[in-house]
């Protein structure tokens, strides 16, 4: 594996594998399962695999965990060379954004809601970031995971919208064995806190039950909600059910839907979701 920390070194390496297809895992580092799970998938579909590790300032707001943001390159180093991974890109902040444009991208109405809603500006960073990425690696296919499903959708929706070429890959969210989705934010629970923060995905497993036999999403989100009040310490940022993936509250004629939730505990925001296939319902 070659690691490259400049621009022009990355376009040398690109350069030099031209032709071949590429898979790309963007990634802000700290490295657990669900990373991984990307880069397999990644290494089994193209003859290339790029990721890049970027603590992306852009998406973090006044009061945020930028600073505090778990980080490990030596340990990511050696998971990523074990994953198959054939070139990683760690710039840094002045290497990605070496000066000020005054241009901005703004993410819209998918990012007025959900995560979107408490972290302003969030997804705006989001775009910047991975713009500019896509146009650097230039790759076949990038690789997502759907713990992110907000994110998701809104990349999705960009990369059609303005016709970037390049496939975006949805991968399944990595769970540990009792349910807790796989996050770099993890270690910032305590103990009581990780032992409570199984009970998100607990709740959004009740709230879909309740759903596929009700189908009265409010009835759905208030038992999500109780059962999270109930059994964590956590404070809900919110409970939501919307059409997948264009995050709309008029869930008729849906064929997917996002049960999403987002809570605060003491030094961690944790997110997760569950998509249903209206469908299969």
């Amino acid at each position: 594996m070659k690691t490259v920390q400049t621009i022009n070194d990355l376009t040398n390496f690109l350069e030099c594998n031209k032709g071949k297809t590429i898979g790309f895992v963007p990634t802000m580092g700290y490295l657990h399962e669900g990373h991984l799970a990307l880069l397999n998938m990644a290494r089994e579909e193209n003859e290339i695999v790029v990721a890049s590790i970027f603590v992306n300032p852009a998406q973090f707001g006044p009061n945020e965990d930028l600073d505090r943001y778990p980080r490990d390159l030596e340990r990511d180093t050696m998971l990523a060379a074990k994953a198959g991974v054939d070139a990683l890109f760690v710039p840094t902040a002045k290497d990605m954004y070496p000066f000020e444009s005054g241009i901005t991208i703004n993410a819209g109405e998918l990012s007025n809601k959900l995560c979107g809603e408490s972290r302003p500006g969030h997804f705006d960073g989001v775009l910047k970031v991975i713009t500019k990425l896509f146009h650097l690696v230039q790759p076949t296919k990038a690789y997502f995971g759907q713990k992110d499903a907000q994110q998701l959708a809104i990349i999705e929706t960009f990369v059609s919208a303005y016709n970037f070429p390049v496939q975006i890959i949805r991968v399944s969210t990595v769970r540990e064995n009792d349910g807790l989705a796989k996050s770099s934010r993890n270690v910032f629970l305590s103990d009581s806190e990780r032992i409570e923060a199984v009970h998100l995905y607990e709740a959004l497993s009740i709230a879909t039950e309740t759903w596929k036999k009700t189908k009265d999403v409010n009835e759905a989100i208030a038992k999500g909600k109780s059962h999270i009040e109930q059994n964590t310490s956590g404070r809900i940022d919110y409970f939501d059910v919307l059409t997948y993936p264009n995050l709309k509250a008029n869930i008729e004629n849906a064929e997917q839907l996002l049960f999403a939730t987002a809570v605060f505990f003491e030094k961690a925001r944790l997110i997760d979701n569950i998509i249903v296939e209206v469908k299969e319902v």
